[in-house]
């Protein structure tokens, strides 16, 4: 009977220390189990911390983007137009460079009539047969922070195979030191020819480029494309 007795002492030792091993076990679970949720919420507080992060990386490389596209104010389209087909152009230009606009005005606006090539007592058939008739006089030749400007495009339709004259006062009148110098014409029918060229002799400064003709009515796509192709 003794013997009995201690037998299922024994036994109920054991029991007890079987289950104080089983709680141990599971409180090691459970704190490894939480400490592996914490480590998992600061892995997660850290991707969003990452994603807000991107998410300003984002933001501020979108108006990045959206200054650049508003220019950088290097770029300056200066354009004289007798029917709108040259303002047409120099304004796709503007748009492709983020560029600025200067418009050349003849202080006396030609009128249709004075444009009327084919009447030989108008104003431009009698400026063209005479040369001292070509000094035309403008509203204005002064561009505001003319000395900021890099890069300078120059816009003219060509009348009788050369830039419109009124064009030439306002190259007279600037200094196109350490500019580049794009010039740009429309036309039904002529090639940009010497115009260019005969535009830079007039400066006697600046880095005169090959220009480009566009026919009247020009597509924005065509201008688009050769703005871009000047690497600008």
């Amino acid at each position: 009977m003794m013997k009995a007795k201690k037998i299922l002492s024994m036994l109920l030792v054991g029991v007890a220390a079987f289950g104080l091993l089983a709680g141990c076990g599971a409180s090691t679970d459970d704190t490894q189990n939480t400490n592996a949720d914490n480590t998992a919420a600061e892995e997660d507080q850290d991707s969003t911390a990452g994603s807000s992060d991107d998410a300003d990386a984002v933001q501020s490389g979108a108006e990045s983007s959206t200054d650049a596209a508003s220019g950088s104010g290097n770029v300056l389209v200066v354009y004289y137009s007798a029917t709108g087909n040259t303002e047409e152009v120099a304004n796709y230009i503007a748009d492709a460079t983020g560029g600025d606009l200067f418009e050349v005005e003849p202080a006396e606006p030609y009128t249709d009539a004075d444009l009327n090539w084919t009447d030989d007592n108008s104003r431009v058939s009698r400026e063209h047969e005479d040369e001292n008739l070509r000094d035309v006089e403008l509203v204005s030749t002064d561009v505001e922070n003319w000395d900021s400007y890099d890069t300078v495009f120059i816009g003219y339709p060509i009348w009788w195979g050369i830039a419109a004259w009124p064009m030439d006062t306002f190259v007279e009148a600037n200094d196109f030191t350490d500019k580049t110098v794009i010039p740009f014409c429309t036309s039904s029918s002529s090639g940009i020819g010497d115009s260019g060229n005969l535009l830079a002799d007039l400066a006697g400064t600046g880095d005169w480029q090959d220009g480009e003709r566009f026919r009247s009515g020009a597509d924005e796509a065509d201008v688009q494309e050769w703005v871009n192709g000047l690497g600008l």
